[in-house]
């Protein structure tokens, strides 16, 4: 599907559920109020994992899941998990950097997270994003145009890196959520996921993990972001889609 026909069914979905904006928007500042909100991770947002004198360098760049949301530290989330798989896997040392913040999207991504990359160089960076853009409801337009110019502002910066992009969060999974919101949202991700996919299919160096599976309710922490097991079985199967499809 191309993306004039995404952005025709993005104005179209929002037309037909016009008449329930309202209650939409109740059950969102509810789904707020009953959730509440998990702290970041502690700690320092940097660490080494293995014991090899060959080192990967590692970055995670992204929203609530790169900040840890879900985990008591960064060594249990998104970061430290896809390091732990990435250094069984290779045999090597990754030395990991997280840098995140829950609830940015993508455009604000490039405006606040970008200028605060460190100064040094990585292998790989993990990106993670796409959620917040769901919840506001970026048109599939406007998500193509800044993660585009994201991907391409990292390619720019790290010319030989490889780049794993996680999947857009999968709102059907989201069991803190009651429907028709999460119905409502779901078809938004679908969107955005098919829409990174094709943007990224053709990009060097640059993977998107679409092989994404139904997942149990105990890969949550609070019904919509991972736990410390689903973080660690999230990563454990990027890890090995990026390495077999790099």
């Amino acid at each position: 599907m191309s993306l004039k026909k995404w952005q025709t069914k993005y104005y179209l979905g929002g037309l037909a559920v016009s008449p329930l904006i309202p209650f939409l928007y109740a059950q969102g500042k509810f789904v707020r109020y009953k959730v509440g909100r998990l702290p970041d991770a502690a700690g320092e947002p940097t660490g080494s994992i293995g014991d090899s004198e060959e080192t990967v360098k590692l970055l995670a760049i992204g929203e609530s899941t790169v900040a840890g949301i879900g985990a008591k530290e960064h060594a249990e989330a998104f970061t430290g998990q896809f390091a732990k798989h990435l250094s069984r896997k290779l045999g090597k040392t990754v030395e990991w950097h997280a840098l995140g913040e829950s609830g940015i999207t993508v455009r604000r991504t490039l405006v606040e997270l970008v200028p605060r990359i460190p100064a040094e160089n990585f292998d790989v960076i993990a990106v993670a994003l796409g959620g917040n853009d769901v919840f506001g409801l970026s048109s599939p337009k406007k998500f193509r145009r800044d993660f585009g110019e994201f991907l391409s502002v990292l390619r720019e910066k790290f010319p030989q890196a490889e780049i794993i992009a996680a999947n857009v969060p999968m709102v059907r999974d989201f069991i803190a959520m009651p429907n028709p919101l999460r119905y409502v949202l779901s078809r938004l991700a679908k969107l955005h996921h098919f829409n990174a996919r094709d943007l990224i299919e053709n990009l060097e160096k640059t993977t998107y993990f679409y092989d994404v599976k139904r997942v149990n309710d105990d890969f949550f922490s609070d019904g919509i972001h991972p736990s410390v097991n689903g973080y660690d079985l999230w990563t454990e199967e990027m890890v090995e889609f990026f390495l077999k499809n790099r």
